[in-house]
């Protein structure tokens, strides 16, 4: 790759973490679905002990969970693992540079969020009931839903039944908009 020399592989997530932390590359690119630990779960760690590392996530889909849970964990870019080459190369060269890299879908759904008055992000809060309001406060937390059923001794399906109630309050379409929703209003 013209202008690039990897330093080293990894096959799992502890071992991604291992080689940022003894070759500190300037970029370091993660696939979304890691053996022991998944890339956002490495990618948060690598964020702690080498926040010199800029990382790429390499994904299968652009679904908001994976995309803004890596961006969360640090990621400064993400691409479809069937992009062109030249595309990966593109986003290694630009977050070298400092810069972030998104597809156009994800870059209109973080532009859609941050284009919301933070009043009605705090407004909507207050038509939560107090399970809800428990529940948003978990998932932002980074808990899913099976271990907020297992704190609140609740079922997994009563969780996703709550979380269907809480979307339309907060007038999002997913979990990682009502994370984000929760964290601006500091709820994590």
């Amino acid at each position: 790759m013209p202008g690039i020399t990897p330093v080293a592989t990894a096959a799992t997530g502890r071992e991604a973490i291992r080689g940022a932390v003894t070759h500190r590359p300037h970029v370091l690119v993660l696939d979304i679905q890691m053996p022991d630990l998944t890339g956002i779960e490495a990618a948060r760690e690598i964020s702690r002990v080498a926040p010199l590392t800029a990382i790429v996530m390499l994904t299968m889909f652009e679904d908001d969970d994976s995309l803004f849970g890596a961006i969360r964990a640090g990621a400064r870019g993400s691409v479809l693992k069937g992009a062109a080459p030249e595309r990966i190369i593109h986003a290694i060269h630009a977050v070298a540079a400092g810069e972030a890299v998104f597809g156009p879908g994800i870059a209109r759904r973080i532009l859609a969020f941050l284009s919301t008055a933070p009043e009605q992000h705090v407004e909507s809060f207050a038509h939560l009931t107090p399970r809800e309001r428990e529940i948003l406060t978990l998932i932002a937390q980074g808990l899913g839903n099976h271990a907020i059923a297992d704190r609140l001794r609740l079922n997994t399906k009563t969780i996703s039944n709550h979380l269907s109630a809480i979307y339309p309050k907060l007038g999002v379409a997913d979990r990682t908009q009502a994370i984000l929703r929760a964290k601006d209003a500091g709820l994590a």
